[in-house]
């Protein structure tokens, strides 16, 4: 298997090889193919000084959505900085087998995201220092602070990679909860009267009421209650909910107790093993889909793009593509909310956190684009306040429109266009996996990104979330959990676990939990009898895992974030 395995990717090694050809190519705007220069402006935008455009490719070792061919704003883009990119999206593999394959070729596209293969790029020599440019692309230079660089920076003293994401410009202006969350419908909680839910056994039984007197939709398709993901990386919709339900941010790796500052494995304590028994409980019952654990990425979002799930597990991001299909079908009573669910009363949820910079992964330029420096100009260029408008609101007049106060707003049009996935593919270019701010725009005026504009977020709105927000009297997604806290001087660790290989111990011994966990973990879910199986699962866990050098590792990073951050 192994030997077929590898034949495979070697064909598909051959198969990229073959799409990178011409990576940094320039094409004709009026398809004459002559070659042409264009000019750039680093503070207002750029224009494009003739109509050649420069072509560049990419790689994201992630799922995502490509865009047409001929997307409106990608070309309105290219017309004023000169060039455009063509994105590929990671489809049947993980991260590190994509990587893996285009490392064994040696060919790569003009930029890369490796995901968790993003260490493997830089010790493979795949990506060019990008400080060694940098003087001449104020944007891409004052993107992030020289402390935060310094975060950034490889053991040789470069930087290879640009983290896109977290970075807040003036102040934080979100409306939506992007991260993990217990997740309900809006029609569950209508049907319930509203009811306040704070621990893991009132969600449960809101939701098991629900199905009891409501076990199919009004087309008498079945409701499913509750679904949980479990493929590949994304299992951590089944295995972190743990450290969330006892009161901890998401560390992602570990729980950090704030007094001892010693890391802590959040995945054989007391509340691991009652959630875990819930979990079992519920699965008995019939409230969690009996299919849950052979659906794969797009199985799952399939089934939460029909309405039929009550509730779930996720991070908001994982599922918007379902969200908006949601929408688009007219079923805006199966809209989700999130709610900050812990193990016991008492205990204050921390869901909601701060955007905070992940250090470990980013987007790289490689070795094999030929025209460096037009790669760092159109970085540069994306970071412009004009090219950021277009990436994040689209052209105005079209997508939005803007009031005599210089707000910008949609009509009714726009906003349901702005969830329309094929609208979106043929007429809107975030270029979503390139560097972006959150926050506000740099007019001062508008919220960088149109779901955070607070006057427009609240009207846009379906009416069945409307009424659920009023029923508790908040006005955004994140309101409807606490607040988040200045973050510690450590989180998230996950930004130092992210990097972790099996030359290690402690690299090692997450290998081998993270595999333990996705192997058994369903099993304890599923079992008749679940003392035996929660047992089998520990007993295997702490034989093949060595927990001690993993959770030495963390409390040593830890210790070090906090001497940083002290100045020491």
């Amino acid at each position: 298997m192994k030997k077929i395995k590898s034949i495979a990717a070697l064909s598909l090694a051959f198969l990229m090889m073959a799409g990178m050809a011409g990576c940094g190519s320039t094409a004709g705007g009026n398809g004459d193919g002559t070659a042409a220069n264009a000019g750039t402006s680093s503070e207002g935008g750029s224009t494009a000084s003739s109509g050649e455009i420069k072509e560049f490719t990419a790689f994201f070792a992630v799922p995502g959505n490509e865009l047409n061919s001929d997307n409106r704003v990608q070309n309105v883009i290219a017309e004023k900085i000169g060039a455009k990119c063509k994105e590929t999206w990671l489809t049947g593999q993980t991260a590190e087998e994509a990587i893996g394959v285009m490392i064994a070729g040696g060919e790569y596209t003009d930029f890369i995201v490796g995901s968790s293969g993003s260490t493997t790029l830089i010790d493979a020599g795949a990506l060019i220092p990008i400080d060694q440019y940098w003087d001449n692309y104020p944007n891409i230079k004052n993107f992030y602070s020289d402390a935060e660089w310094n975060q950034i920076r490889n053991a040789d003293g470069h930087i290879y990679i640009i983290p896109q994401f977290g970075n807040v410009y003036m102040y934080d202006t979100g409306t939506i909860h992007n991260d993990e969350a217990f997740w309900i419908q809006t029609r569950v909680l209508e049907w319930a009267g509203y009811p306040k839910i704070e621990t893991l056994d009132e969600y449960f039984d809101v939701i098991e009421r629900y199905i009891e007197a409501n076990p199919t939709m009004e087309d008498g398709t079945p409701n499913i209650g509750y679904e949980i993901l479990t493929d590949d990386w994304r299992y951590f919709c089944l295995e972190n909910a743990p450290f969330f339900l006892d009161g901890y941010p998401n560390d992602g790796c570990c729980i950090v107790d704030e007094t001892t500052h010693q890391a802590i494995d959040y995945n054989t304590t007391p509340t691991a093993k009652r959630y875990f028994q819930k979990l079992n409980e519920e699965y008995k019952k019939g409230i969690i889909d009996p299919e849950t654990f052979t659906l794969n990425y797009d199985q799952y979002i399939a089934k939460l793009s029909s309405g039929r799930v009550c509730g779930m597990v996720d991070q908001h991001w994982n599922f918007q593509d379902a969200e908006n299909a949601i929408k688009q079908q007219g079923l805006d009573n199966c809209t989700y909310v999130p709610v900050g669910v812990v193990i016991d009363k008492g205990i204050e949820e921390r869901y909601h956190s701060e955007s905070a910079l992940d250090a470990t992964g980013g987007i790289g330029i490689t070795t094999s684009c030929d025209d460096i420096e037009g790669a760092m100009k159109f970085i540069d260029d994306l970071l412009s306040p004009e090219i950021l408008t277009l990436r994040n609101w689209g052209q105005e007049g079209i997508d939005y429109l803007v009031d005599e106060n210089g707000l910008f707003y949609r009509n009714e049009e726009m906003r349901k266009n702005a969830v329309d996935q094929s609208y979106l593919n043929a007429n809107m270019c975030p270029y979503s996996y390139f560097p972006n701010y959150e926050g506000m725009n740099h007019d001062g005026i508008n919220a960088c990104n149109a779901n955070n504009q607070p006057s427009e977020f609240y009207e846009a709105l379906p009416e069945p979330v409307k009424k659920c927000f009023d029923a508790y009297g908040v006005q955004t997604y994140t309101q409807m959990l606490n607040p988040s806290r200045e973050n510690s001087p450590w989180f998230p660790m996950w930004s130092y676990s992210n990097a972790f290989t099996t030359e290690t111990p402690w690299g090692l011994a997450k290998v081998n939990m993270d595999e333990v966990k996705h192997e058994y973990l369903p099993k304890v879910v599923i079992s008749e009898d679940f003392e035996s199986a929660w047992s089998e699962y520990l007993t295997v866990y702490n034989d093949r895992c060595d927990t001690e050098a993993y959770l030495n590792a963390l409390t040593e990073e830890v210790q070090r974030r906090i001497e940083v951050a002290q100045g020491s």
